[in-house]
C-alpha cells in the first residue's frame, strides 16, 4: 500500500475535528504534522483542540504546531456562532496532556517541504490560508516539495455562507487566499458547492454512533445539529478526496480572489467559461458521491477506539 505524506493546516472547528480523525484513521496517510491557525476560534483554542483530538484518537505522537494568530491584512473574524466558544460545539474533551511542539508552524512547514522529495507532500488546508501564504512568501522554493494543495474554501455557484458572496475560510483571510491561488501550486479546491452535498443527517449520524467506540460517540456528538439544519461536513471532504478521489468530480478553471470590494470581499470568482483569458489555476470540485463519502468516513472511524470523551 502506497502511503502519502501530508501536512494538515487547520482551525478546529467541528468539521476540522472530524477531518483530523479521518486522517488519523487512514493508513494510506502519514501525517507529518498538524499546524493550527486562527479561524473558527482564536489560535489558542484551535491549537489546543488539535492536540485534544489527537489524544482522543490515541495519537499523542503526532506533532502539533501553532501557526499564525491573525490574518495578513484584515481584522480577525471568528465563527463561534457555529462552532461554540470551545470550537467543538457541545463536545467536551479533557485538557490535552501532550505539549505543542516548539517553533512556529510556518517554519516547521518550510523545513519539511524543503527537505521533501519533489512533489511528494500533500498540503491539506482546512482553515484560512494564512499559514500557507506566509510559508510561500517566506520560502517560495518550498513549492517544489508540494505534490498537491487540497483546500476547503470558497464557492462557485453556491455563493457564500458568511456573506452573500464569500465562504468563511476565504473571507477570513482573502489576501492570503489571493497569494495562494496566484502561487502556481497544483491546487484542488473543495468549495461549498461540494460540501453542502454531504449533510450529517440523523441516519448517517446513527450509523456512526452505532460503532459504539469512544471516538464514534465523540463524532456523533460533534455532528448532532443544534438547530434544524444538519451540518455540512466541509473539511473532511479534503481528506476523503485524498483517500478516494473517485468519489468526486471536478474541472479545471481559473479562480480569482476579490480583495478590494467591501461588498464581495473574499469572493472566489470561478471563470468556468474562460472569458477572462486567465489560465486555469485550480481543479475545482463540483460533485461528490455522498453515500460513498459517509461509508468511507464510518468505516475509518470504526478503526479508532481510544479513550472516552467526557
Amino acid at each position: 500500500m502506497a502511503v502519502r505524506r501530508i501536512i494538515i493546516d487547520t482551525d478546529p472547528g467541528i468539521d476540522d475535528a472530524v477531518a483530523i480523525l479521518l486522517a488519523l484513521a487512514s493508513p494510506e496517510l502519514e501525517i507529518a504534522g498538524i499546524v493550527a491557525v486562527a479561524g473558527n476560534t482564536p489560535l489558542r483554542v484551535t491549537e489546543a483542540n488539535a492536540r485534544a483530538i489527537c489524544e482522543l484518537a490515541g495519537r499523542s505522537d503526532v506533532a502539533v504546531y501553532a501557526g499564525c494568530s491573525r490574518p495578513l491584512a484584515r481584522q480577525p473574524i471568528t465563527a463561534e456562532r457555529v462552532h461554540g466558544d470551545s470550537g467543538l460545539g457541545t463536545l467536551i474533551l479533557p485538557v490535552p496532556k501532550m505539549a505543542p511542539r516548539p517553533g512556529h508552524g510556518v517554519d516547521f512547514t518550510i523545513d519539511l517541504l524543503r527537505a521533501a522529495p519533489p512533489a511528494s507532500v500533500a498540503w491539506c488546508a482546512l482553515g484560512p490560508l494564512t499559514d500557507v501564504a506566509m510559508a510561500l512568501v517566506k520560502a517560495p522554493d518550498i513549492a517544489a516539495g508540494v505534490g498537491e494543495l487540497v483546500l476547503m474554501g470558497g464557492a462557485s455557484r453556491a455563493l457564500g455562507n458568511v456573506t452573500p458572496a464569500a465562504e468563511f475560510n476565504i473571507h477570513a483571510d482573502p489576501h492570503a487566499a489571493r497569494i495562494v491561488f496566484d502561487s502556481g501550486l497544483p491546487i484542488t479546491m473543495v468549495p461549498l458547492d461540494v460540501t453542502h452535498q454531504v449533510r450529517s443527517t440523523a441516519d448517517r449520524i446513527g450509523r456512526i454512533r452505532a460503532l459504539s467506540t469512544p471516538v464514534a460517540a465523540a463524532v456523533a456528538e460533534l455532528l448532532s445539529p443544534s438547530g434544524d439544519q444538519p451540518y455540512a461536513l466541509h473539511d473532511p471532504c479534503v481528506i476523503a478526496y485524498l483517500l478516494a478521489p473517485g468519489l468526486f468530480a471536478g474541472s479545471r478553471a481559473n479562480v480569482a480572489i476579490e480583495c478590494e470590494s467591501a461588498l464581495t470581499l473574499g469572493m472566489t470568482v470561478v471563470d468556468w467559461r474562460g472569458v477572462s483569458g486567465r489560465p486555469a489555476n485550480a481543479n475545482v470540485l463540483h460533485t461528490v458521491e455522498a453515500e460513498g463519502f459517509y461509508a468511507l468516513l464510518t468505516e475509518r472511524l470504526g478503526r479508532l477506539s481510544s479513550r472516552s470523551a467526557t
